[in-house]
């Protein structure tokens, strides 16, 4: 089971600045909640894949500490720049943490379970978490809403990749990626909480051109191709950029809203 992790431990090399710049934080929204259903502002926060830090970062004065466990090398030197008095990171695999029994309010997954095996994640989860503590995966949709030419061309680009990774066996082979629309229910079926429920949510940030362009760049499934086959792509990067540009050619500086499905339980 490691050496399937750790194909996509291997699959977020090269990226992590172009991952930092351009991805969003996590919302505020998703913390209220956290805070809502746990009654009280948390102690510790775990966040599992915590990629650069972003989501670890977003935690900052709304709680006591936050640790931020990262696999990949590449993704934790980008995400430890962020390190403070009450946030820190380890690099670690999210089903061996190696953190202490009962050591967490929360434990959270932004943008990051679907790369986790699901059945010993969620055992280290239930293991970390105090009674009564809340686990949450917070996952965003793509393409972000914009321009619906935007969002078209977007689609266009992110459908061809899809099928390139479907079709290129030294594509396929190289992750193992675990159903988003199975969260809630690998959650509940694990028995080791309470309740359980799923929310959906829209947060707005502000946008540029090259944001927008570099948003697909920050995907792994993307990244791949450009590393194993570029030339598959080179003519379907070039209309993207080409055409994201004309798109926005009056207005470099627009909004863009990043939609959103959390699903949260309680121990």
């Amino acid at each position: 089971m490691k050496v399937d992790i750790q194909k996509n431990v291997d699959r977020f090399t090269g990226f992590a600045e172009i991952y930092d710049n351009v991805r969003p934080a996590m919302p505020t929204y998703p913390i209220e909640i956290i805070t809502r259903y746990l009654g009280k502002k948390p102690d510790r926060v775990i966040d599992l894949g915590c990629g650069t830090g972003l989501s670890t970062n977003a935690w900052k004065g709304y709680c006591q500490q936050v640790i931020g466990v990262e696999p990949s090398i590449d993704m934790l030197a980008v995400a430890q720049l962020k390190t403070t008095d009450h946030m820190s990171f380890i690099h670690r695999y999210a089903y061996d943490t190696r953190l202490e029994d009962d050591c967490a309010d929360v434990v959270i997954c932004s943008q990051s379970f679907h790369w986790m095996e699901p059945v010993t994640t969620l055992s280290e989860v239930n293991r970390l978490l105090k009674e009564n503590g809340v686990f949450a995966t917070v996952d965003c949709d793509w393409p972000p809403v914009a321009k619906w030419q935007a969002e078209a061309a977007y689609s266009k680009l992110y459908d061809k990749v899809k099928k390139i990774e479907r079709e290129l066996p030294v594509i396929n082979n190289s992750y193992v990626m675990y159903d988003k629309g199975k969260h809630l229910n690998n959650i509940k079926e694990s028995g080791y909480f309470r309740y359980a429920r799923e929310i959906s949510f829209a947060n707005t940030e502000p946008c540029t051109i090259d944001r927008f362009i570099q948003i697909i760049f920050s995907q792994g499934s993307l990244q791949t191709i450009i590393k194993k086959a570029p030339s598959l792509l080179d003519d379907d990067l070039r209309d993207f950029e080409k055409e994201i540009k004309k798109i926005y050619e009056q207005d470099d500086h627009f909004n863009i809203d990043f939609s959103y499905r959390m699903r949260v339980a309680i121990k």
